[in-house]
């Protein structure tokens, strides 16, 4: 397997791994294959809310080492979809 396989690899397994914390936080009635990776998660998409949000914010603290911050600029690009949220996990996770 060549290096961008891997990495692609790697993001899909990253993507799949965050799909099930958001399934599981939030005791959603979902698969990982019903979440789209490029759906959005707030709004229109999987509707998420607020509450969620912090939710989720907690467990992927105790799942990937890492604090999001509630004040951060980059959180509606953050949280945009279950690809860009496994991405700025892979980027920052301790664990």
């Amino acid at each position: 397997m060549n290096q961008s396989n891997t990495q692609l690899a790697q993001d899909t397994e990253l993507e799949n791994q965050t799909a099930q914390l958001i399934i599981d936080t939030l005791n959603l009635e979902l698969e990982i294959i019903d979440i789209d990776p490029e759906d959005y998660l707030f709004g229109e998409g999987l509707s998420l809310d607020s509450i969620d949000a912090l939710e989720l914010a907690m467990a992927i603290t105790q799942t990937f080492g890492f604090q999001l911050r509630s004040d951060d600029s980059k959180n509606r690009e953050i949280f945009r979809s279950l690809r860009t949220l496994a991405q700025h996990i892979a980027n920052n996770k301790t664990i």
